[in-house]
């Protein structure tokens, strides 16, 4: 009922709808370009992600920088070393990279038709964005936490087993199902931080880069300057969601490995700063900045480029433009 109320209020002045109405299919077009470009773009990674968690857990190697951490590894295990959990990292991206894009572009469409026109939308964008991915990310989470359990136990032990399922079933087999879902909070706590430096900063540099130009310049826009725009507002997103989220991605690596402190998960986060110190804390940032704007980034632009190829319609946009509301 709220709902329809929201949406009988976000007309224009004309009295047309303030958010285009996605049908089934459009959805799973945003489900599926999301899906493609995270396991994509988070399989590729997968050797930087390795390397980040080792540094994160492995005191031989915590303090290292990413190419002596890497050439360690290789050395004692092999280049195949370096692609320990790509199995669970491709599927577990998957299922959360289509969820998350296709519920961030519904979280959107909701939120800017509960704001009720046009110029609230406006005003209120930076909210939206945090919701809406706040939200997205939440639904997705639930689909990611139990792969994303076993990728990290493949990656602390390479020995714990061969690969995806013989890891899942092993764990639920000798753990309880449950132990699956015991880093959801952590997740949560990582993933949302994350989710909102990918969303929130990715829109804000878009809007700031744009509102640099004359309309001239942006009815003018080549595809090289357009891909441009999206790689460099990609990059920053990037660079501000593994800030955010990383000190619950330490915590999350030490969980998943069976250590860390015990208790509430803002009581772990605090007994780790104390016990690690910022500096073991934020141990493996460099790494992970690197991988975390190459991943956010690419994910922007194949994200973008599957849609048009599906012929998807585009999403919402609520940025402000030379003092106007444009949504």
């Amino acid at each position: 009922m709220a709902t329809q109320k929201a949406k009988e209020l976000a007309k224009d002045a004309v009295g047309s709808p303030l958010t285009p109405n996605f049908s089934a299919k459009d959805y799973s077009i945003f489900f599926a370009a999301g899906a493609l470009c995270c396991t994509l773009s988070h399989g590729g990674m997968t050797p930087i992600d390795v390397v980040k968690t080792r540094i994160q857990i492995d005191p031989a190697l915590k303090g290292n920088s990413l190419l002596t951490a890497g050439r360690k590894i290789v050395a004692a295990e092999g280049t195949k070393g370096l692609l320990t959990g790509f199995g669970p990292t491709a599927v577990g991206y998957f299922f959360q990279g289509g969820a998350k894009f296709a519920g961030y572009e519904a979280s959107k469409k909701y939120l800017v038709e509960l704001s009720g026109s046009r110029e609230n939308a406006i005003k209120n964008r930076t909210a939206i964005y945090l919701g809406g991915a706040a939200i997205a990310e939440f639904f997705a989470d639930i689909l990611l936490t139990p792969l994303e359990a076993t990728r990290i136990r493949l990656v602390s032990n390479p020995k714990y087993a061969s690969g995806l399922v013989s890891g899942l079933t092993k764990i639920a087999s000798t753990e309880g199902f449950a132990s699956l879902y015991a880093g959801f909070i952590p997740i949560l706590a990582k993933q949302v931080p994350y989710a909102i430096g990918q969303f929130t900063v990715n829109e804000r540099c878009t809007e700031f880069i744009y509102n640099q130009m004359t309309p001239e310049q942006k009815a003018n826009l080549s595809p090289t300057a357009s891909f441009t725009i999206t790689l460099s507002s990609g990059i920053v997103a990037g660079f501000a969601a593994a800030v955010l989220s990383h000190p619950a991605d330490t915590l999350l690596s030490q969980i998943n490995k069976g250590h860390g402190p015990k208790g509430s998960m803002l009581y772990r986060l605090y007994a780790l700063g104390v016990e690690a110190g910022p500096r073991g804390l934020f141990a493996g940032l460099g790494p992970r900045m690197i991988m975390t704007a190459g991943l956010v980034s690419s994910q922007f632009v194949m994200y973008g480029a599957i849609k048009r190829a599906l012929h998807a319609k585009p999403g919402i946009e609520i940025h402000k433009e030379d003092g106007k509301s444009k949504a």
